[in-house]
């Protein structure tokens, strides 16, 4: 191949991951072209894409970026999923796919700058939660004393208001009232 061939696809690399913070690294070899097409667009549908990459072009077109650390595992065959929210819910889908396709092969993936290696850190990758369940999870937990509070202050006050309503509910009725000491 010459330089200029590699060149314009450093360039193209760098196009397609401009902007991607992390990624995940998998091997297609071995899975048959027409379930990789349909593996392709039905993670399209989610917006994740998925570039097999020459190694050696993508570690030069990833240099210098958050997804460098992805170098070390570009050996053999090797393609990029990115996309989506998040690292995570890409992760979430290839796991969910290994049960249709045990040929792929999951190398390793990084977020936030950590590298998660092997299929065991990308398994534990796909339970982290996405940005908007972490989001979610922090808003309860915020909310939560404040929820709490207002419970606690509003029990006693029902229970008056209860204990009033009766009294007035017999009133009505005409119907005596006892004293209690």
């Amino acid at each position: 191949m010459s330089k200029a061939i590699k060149d314009m696809l450093t360039r193209d690399y760098k196009a397609r991951f401009e902007g991607a913070a992390d990624a995940m690294v998998i091997s297609i070899r071995g899975v048959k072209a027409i379930p990789t097409t349909k593996m392709r667009k039905d993670l399209a549908t989610k917006k994740i894409k998925v570039t097999v990459v020459r190694n050696s072009l993508a570690r030069k077109a990833i240099a210098g970026t958050p997804l460098e650390p992805l170098g070390k595992l570009l050996e053999g065959p090797s393609a990029l999923a990115f996309g989506g929210t998040s690292v995570v819910e890409v992760a979430r889908e290839i796991v969910k796919l290994l049960a249709t396709m045990p040929e792929l092969e999951l190398k390793g993936a990084v977020l936030d700058g950590q590298l998660f290696e092997g299929k065991k850190g990308v398994t534990e990758l796909s339970k982290f939660p996405t940005r908007e369940e972490a989001i979610g999870q922090a808003v309860t937990l915020i909310v939560s004393p404040g929820r709490k509070l207002a419970a606690q202050v509003l029990g006693p006050g029902s229970t008056v208001a209860g204990i009033v309503k009766a009294i007035e509910a017999k009133l009505e009725k005409g119907e005596a009232i006892a004293a209690t000491a």
